[in-house]
């Protein structure tokens, strides 16, 4: 598998130069950063098992995690707060953060490949959709896994603080435990007020 999303990868170098892949981890949760991730892998130094994070153990992508950073050209993780979502919506903050993440990789990319069906609308670098990129390009299922282990170390770190939450369990996400934790304890300022309307926050 991870053969043919290199595949992928090397044909689109052929045709746009080095680029980076874009994806985030965190849309759905009740709370925390959308955090998103960019990364420009080397075509030298390949890394066996990248994939979709999704597919993935949580060990894996940890294990992933470290080589994705030792062995990229380039690669940044961006998180977007709670307070950006509910100013600007869970679309539009994630686009800004996707943003942000390409414009701190410290080599500049000639394209940008973004997981999903658009692209940040202001990127002053040529850039192109992707959907179910994660699956489809390496590029991208690198990002997915710096994004998605970024996030649940973040969650795990919030859980330590607010135990009450049990939020290494769910990472925010709204199970029905979620609510009724809410309901028992109340929303602290990491959660987005936004995604709670219906709560009456």
């Amino acid at each position: 598998m991870t053969s043919e999303l290199y595949a992928f990868d090397e044909q689109l170098r052929r045709e746009q130069g080095i680029f980076c892949g874009v994806d985030e981890a965190g849309r759905g949760p009740l709370c925390g950063p959308v955090c998103c991730a960019a990364v420009i892998l080397d075509p030298e130094k390949p890394i066996e098992g990248v994939n979709d994070s999704k597919k993935l153990s949580e060990k894996k992508r940890e294990a992933l995690y470290d080589q994705i950073m030792e062995k990229a050209v380039a690669a940044s993780v961006e998180f977007v707060s709670p307070a950006e979502i509910d100013e600007k919506n869970i679309l539009w903050a994630t686009m800004a953060g996707m943003k942000r993440a390409v414009e701190k990789l410290e080599f500049v990319p000639a394209f940008v490949l973004v997981d999903g069906n658009r692209t940040p609308p202001d990127l002053l670098i040529p850039a192109a959709p992707q959907v179910k990129g994660d699956a489809v390009s390496a590029s991208i299922a690198a990002a997915s896994i710096l994004a998605k282990v970024s996030r649940d170390r973040y969650m795990k770190e919030l859980d330590a603080q607010y135990p009450q939450y049990k939020l290494a369990q769910h990472k925010g996400y709204p199970t029905k435990l979620h609510y009724e934790l809410i309901e028992k304890y109340g929303i602290q300022p990491f959660y987005r007020r936004s995604f709670l309307k219906k709560l009456g926050y």
